[in-house]
């Protein structure tokens, strides 16, 4: 283990911003989940955040150079529970993602784990590139690996999370440096492509991307979540409803206000002043971790935090956008705020690499 020149060292604005968001989250958790069968989540989401500390801390801890050199068996192990999971995976809501460890009552959703292991295999594949710019073999070799597990995770179904993983490729790519011909060529066959990939998308996944259009087409069945949650925003106005006060979210009108819509149920009880400072708190987090970025000791530690802050800036948008009407409802939560143990560890260890990029620096 690395020595490091002060505990001071450690970026105390990441973790201060990062348990403020998280703090909103338990406080909404607690709200939204109130008279509910979750009533007890808000206290479980806490006990999560104190085990994704300590998980914060046990990344930190390990040179990221370790673990970059551990890839190829990484990859291998988390392919190997990805197909675990066809196998011995719950099914809930049509979809096999968790595996339940026996004994201890706790379920684990490996493809939220896959983030890390597919920003590591960016990283260390792009930094080892001998060249400035990546080129066509070096785009379909890293294009494939990527490709594995995204295709494993989408077909449990689960297309949001999976959709997850290839922000962290394009960034990556992008910084290394890529021709615009071959950029050209990709949105070419992606646009080619698109038609196509119709064809293989569930039921109800066509009806997300018709209802995204036209909510009202299908107001009571695939229209009804996103109907709900403008309503919902709407009715927070400036200053919102107050802590329990919100009609959508405590009539239970609004689906889910603790896990994926929980940003609606947010906006309905605190307002667009709150909601405004909320995403101000996100977009602080996201140039924290640029910073530490563009002060990496070297190629891998750059390539490492901007996979992060792509794939939290992506988590953001998404998220938001469905809550607004904007993007169609995928199961991509937001980050630190939704109810979920396995996003808040994953999200947790993310930072953890940050502050590992960070803490390089001052080893002697």
């Amino acid at each position: 283990m690395a020595r490091y020149r002060s505990f001071r060292d450690l970026d105390w604005p990441l973790l201060i911003i990062t348990l403020l968001i998280c703090a909103l989250g338990v406080l909404q958790i607690y709200s939204s989940a109130r008279d509910t069968a979750w009533r007890e989540a808000w206290w479980k989401q806490v006990i999560w955040i104190v085990v994704g500390l300590g998980l914060m801390w046990i990344i930190t801890s390990v040179d990221y150079h370790t673990l970059l050199a551990q890839v190829p068996l990484i990859y291998g192990v988390s392919l190997t529970a990805l197909l675990a999971t066809f196998a011995v995976g719950r099914v809930v809501f049509h979809s096999r993602r968790w595996i339940v460890i026996p004994g201890f009552r706790v379920q684990i959703q490996i493809s939220e784990f896959e983030k890390i292991v597919i920003i590591l295999l960016v990283a260390r594949y792009l930094s080892e590139l001998k060249r400035d710019e990546v080129g066509i073999r070096d785009l379909l070799k890293i294009g494939a690996l990527v490709g594995i597990p995204t295709v494993l995770v989408m077909s449990q179904p689960d297309f949001g999370t999976g959709a997850t993983y290839l922000p962290i490729l394009a960034a990556g790519v992008l910084l290394a440096g890529l021709r615009w011909q071959h950029l050209a060529a990709i949105v070419f066959v992606c646009a080619l492509t698109l038609p196509l990939d119709w064809y293989f998308l569930k039921d109800y996944q066509r009806g997300r991307l018709i209802t995204l259009l036209d909510p009202q087409s299908d107001p009571r069945g695939k229209g009804y979540q996103v109907i709900q949650s403008k309503i919902a925003v709407g009715d927070g106005g400036i200053w919102g409803r107050g802590v329990t006060q919100g009609t959508q979210t405590q009539l239970r009108f609004l689906p889910v206000p603790h896990t994926d819509f929980i940003f609606a149920s947010f906006a309905e009880e605190h307002g667009f002043i709150l909601v405004v400072a909320t995403l101000g708190l996100y977009f602080l987090l996201l140039m924290q971790i640029v910073q530490n970025a563009q002060t990496a000791p070297d190629r891998a530690g750059m390539y490492i935090c901007m996979g992060v802050a792509t794939l939290l800036l992506f988590h953001v948008l998404v998220n938001v956008g469905m809550v607004v009407g904007y993007v169609p409802v995928t199961g991509i939560p937001l980050p630190l705020m939704s109810y979920g143990g396995s996003n808040t560890f994953s999200v947790f260890m993310m930072l953890g690499l940050v502050n590992n990029v960070r803490l390089r620096r001052f080893v002697s």
